[in-house]
């Protein structure tokens, strides 16, 4: 199994990352992603909406591992969207995170003047302000239009994926069409009881591993990039862990039976959610 992923002719990208998304706390958040990068994470997930740039710039520049090492992503909140405003959101999140250019830098919802953002990205990866550009929680028919209409494809499509919402048709079509699937959430943040699930602790003890573990490992082979989330440095420890040994075919098709087929957090498509991102109001 490939340690990493290809995003384009400039950009490789670890098989999995961590994130902070609701770690809040500038010193919390701070140290998490040192922590993360101490246990051996390179790709590290924030966004402008999660209020903890400016910590997680401060924590790179504080590591011991050079810039080039790591894979910094961010995101465009809904309130940036259009081709001005996405240009200026671009700089701001250098600016917060201290950093010359981005790994990659995604459209975190699927609402407002995308397509004017779309052109602002494309045209900041072009000025090498961006490696990679992508979005995120997009349907296929979304990316669909935003890519056939543009002519530029997401490198990336960052989505809810965990035993209970394994989109799988979403995956498949995306990974033939050629964009990359990152997951979030692949823990379902411990919703149905996963981390107490009698399938899933099956497989973990039958592999001589936890189930968080199990989770990854089955993300991973799915190929997908697992973005993972934890302020405990024995957790970050155990959730990187995944990479010397493989789920059997009979273990993947047994987690697939676990798939409710439904969002373990709330629909892209309910226009009530829509009205609420639309006005919500973040402190970057």
């Amino acid at each position: 199994m490939n340690n990493s992923v290809k995003l384009n002719e400039q950009t490789e990208i670890p098989s999995l990352g961590f994130g902070v998304y609701q770690v809040t706390d500038k010193n919390e958040a701070k140290q998490a992603v040192l922590d993360a990068i101490d246990q051996g994470y390179r790709l590290i997930d924030t966004a402008a909406s999660y209020g903890n740039e400016r910590a997680v710039g401060e924590a790179i520049k504080e590591s011991n591992v050079a810039r080039e090492d790591l894979l910094i992503t961010s995101k465009l909140w809904v309130d940036d969207t259009g081709y001005e405003a996405t240009r200026q959101a671009i700089k701001d999140s250098l600016q917060r995170l201290q950093l010359d250019y981005l790994d990659l830098f995604l459209i975190h919802q699927p609402y407002g003047d995308i397509f004017g953002s779309w052109h602002a990205m494309n045209e900041a990866k072009e000025a090498g302000l961006i490696k990679a550009i992508g979005v995120s929680n997009f349907s296929i028919a979304q990316i669909t239009n935003l890519a056939e209409f543009s002519g530029i494809k997401p490198d990336v499509n960052q989505i809810e994926v965990n035993p209970f919402n394994q989109n799988t048709e979403a995956v498949e079509y995306l990974q033939n069409y050629g964009v990359k699937v990152e997951a979030w959430a692949p823990f379902a943040e411990g919703k149905n009881g996963l981390f107490t699930n009698d399938t899933l602790q099956k497989i973990a003890d039958n592999q001589g591993k936890s189930i968080a573990q199990v989770v990854l490992r089955w993300i991973i082979q799915r190929g997908i990039v697992p973005v993972s989330k934890s302020i405990k440095p024995e957790r970050m420890a155990q959730n990187i862990d995944v990479l010397d040994f493989e789920l059997t075919d009979e273990e993947m098709a047994i987690i697939t039976q676990l798939d409710t087929g439904e969002s373990q957090f709330f629909s892209h498509e309910d226009p009530k959610m829509i009205i609420w991102m639309a006005h919500r109001t973040v402190e970057k």
